[in-house]
């Protein structure tokens, strides 16, 4: 694979001001926020994304027609493209409208925020999934809970050794649970598949405003969602906003697990190496994660969630 050139600040004030001839163009600043010199703020109403690679490049071109699929059926803002093109040979960029809102920093969701979480899975649920499939969304298997089990609870005696985790609490998640809680055959909708902090902007008051990156979507376990959004927001919130948009107790449960192993794995992988900050990222979507919810206290799964 041809490595992208990396893009400087003249290379994209050049492309700017191509796009935007008003002056000597808005400024241009770096988003520093893991998308490196390949994201910049432009002025005070734009997002520039350049495309590291030819697949990404892919990816991007989907995104932009799955946004206009998406946008009638989720209240919440969506990016729109007002120009997109290629930024060097084989690799595209995006312009798009800056959505009002911060992302990564809201420390909790309020009710009314956890009615917009709702409203983005029950919108996302609404989306027809041909029609994505037919924009190059991919259709994927739901991940085995029983696998992710056994990851997790190896991941949980690490981080003990560590003094990172109690793994006594793992305990909570058996292998007859895990079974029960397979995902159900026929449920696939389209999945945000990153539903992260960095991806919801959320204003002062706390309401969720509007959903970023959409490049990871796929037709596949809704309960993914519901994962994301138990280590973005806390497991409490995410399975309030779940049960509001129709869900049930097994993709409930079943998120809330995801989560779980997942964060428990990503912070036992991120112990070694010099990055603190990230692993003090990890630690906290762990914790969120973890948060007890009343849902567990409910020992079977109501009579009409079992097969």
């Amino acid at each position: 694979m041809t490595q992208a050139p990396t893009p400087t600040a003249e290379t994209v004030r050049r492309l700017v001001r191509s796009l935007i001839p008003d002056g000597d163009g808005p400024d241009v600043t770096p988003i520093a926020e893991g998308e490196g010199p390949f994201a910049w703020w432009v002025g005070t109403r734009h997002v520039l994304r350049l495309a590291r690679d030819r697949g990404a490049s892919v990816r991007q071109r989907r995104e932009l027609r799955l946004r206009d699929l998406v946008r009638p059926h989720v209240r919440l803002a969506v990016p729109t493209s007002v120009a997109h093109g290629e930024w060097s040979a084989g690799l595209g960029y995006t312009l798009d409208t800056r959505l009002p809102g911060a992302t990564g920093d809201v420390l909790a969701v309020p009710a009314l925020g956890e009615a917009d979480l709702a409203d983005l899975l029950t919108g996302l649920r609404g989306v027809p999934a041909r029609q994505a499939e037919s924009l190059g969304v991919p259709r994927v298997a739901p991940r085995s809970l029983e696998a992710l089990r056994t990851a997790g609870a190896s991941a949980a005696r690490r981080l003990a050794e560590a003094d990172e985790f109690d793994p006594a609490r793992f305990a909570q998640l058996t292998a007859p649970a895990a079974r029960q809680l397979v995902a159900q055959p026929g449920a696939a909708v389209l999945v945000h598949h990153n539903l992260s902090r960095e991806h919801l902007l959320v204003s002062g008051d706390g309401r969720v405003r509007g959903v970023l990156g959409w490049t990871d979507a796929v037709i596949g376990d809704p309960a993914e969602d519901i994962a994301g959004l138990a280590a973005a927001v806390g497991a409490p919130a995410a399975v309030r906003a779940a049960t509001l948009a129709g869900y049930g107790a097994r993709p409930c449960l079943r998120g809330l697990w995801l989560a779980r192993c997942d964060t428990l794995v990503s912070l036992a992988d991120g112990l070694e190496g010099p990055d603190d900050s990230r692993r003090t990222a990890l630690r906290a979507r762990l914790r969120r994660s973890w948060e007890a919810i009343l849902l567990e206290r409910v020992t079977e799964l109501p009579r009409d969630e079992m097969p």
